[in-house]
């Protein structure tokens, strides 16, 4: 063997020792350390499992409260009925972390805000997550819009309107979203802004019940579109 093969066979073998020494030496904190993230993954896993049926625990409890919110018995919707429904406040705090307790949010502010508790709805409408969809994320928008107007936060409630009207996307919702943000506009004598989200419903949204032009009750002529009478009214 030539004395390079040797040296290098050697540096091998003193590699070796070394890294063998060094977990003689460090074994005990290789070992707690290997533990450690497989503990750390059990955890992750587990907890997801346990999420998930929080989660699917919080959307079967939230099921059972929309018969109050459909019969305006909001007192049970928030605080339950004694029986199997918990109410929405308890469901948002109990299953926190969870998609049901998002939803909860929304639905615990809702009901405080159609009691006129605009304050307490804020807490709650403020804690939902905006999701991608165009009806539930759109209304919750709207519903904080107009506590913030109620509690003369009106430059918030502007935007969230804005921000409502983008979420809901349609011919449906969206203008009239706007239409309540021109109106604030109006309010604080801002007409050149109001003008411009008035214009935006009139030109995005064309087919809306809004922007088509009206027949006259007796059906012999075609008045101008509703919102033809806010860009007038706001042009200064």
């Amino acid at each position: 063997m030539s004395s390079n093969q040797e040296q290098k066979h050697s540096a091998v073998d003193n590699a070796l020792v070394q890294s063998q020494a060094f977990f003689i030496k460090n074994r005990n904190r290789v070992i707690y350390g290997a533990i450690a993230v497989v503990a750390i993954i059990a955890l992750c896993i587990g907890g997801y499992i346990y999420l998930q049926k929080q989660n699917e625990k919080a959307q079967e409890l939230i099921g059972q409260g929309v018969q109050y919110i459909q019969t305006q018995d909001l007192d049970k919707a928030l605080k339950g009925d004694g029986k199997s429904f918990p109410g929405y406040i308890r469901i948002a705090k109990s299953y926190s972390f969870t998609d049901g307790a998002n939803v909860a949010n929304a639905f615990a502010g809702i009901c405080l805000a159609q009691q006129g508790k605009k304050k307490e709805a804020i807490t709650y409408l403020e804690k939902f997550s905006a999701q991608d969809d165009h009806s539930l994320t759109p209304a919750v928008l709207a519903a904080l819009a107009n506590c913030y107007a109620s509690n003369n936060q009106v430059d918030k409630a502007i935007s969230t309107f804005k921000e409502a009207a983008e979420k809901a996307d349609n011919e449906a919702l969206s203008p009239f979203y706007l239409l309540q943000a021109g109106i604030l506009l109006e309010n604080q004598k801002k007409f050149a802004e109001a003008k411009e989200v008035y214009e935006t419903i009139k030109k995005d949204y064309p087919t809306s019940q809004l922007s088509a032009e009206q027949p006259t009750p007796d059906g012999a002529s075609i008045q101008d579109a509703y919102i033809q009478r806010y860009i007038e009214r706001a042009t200064r």
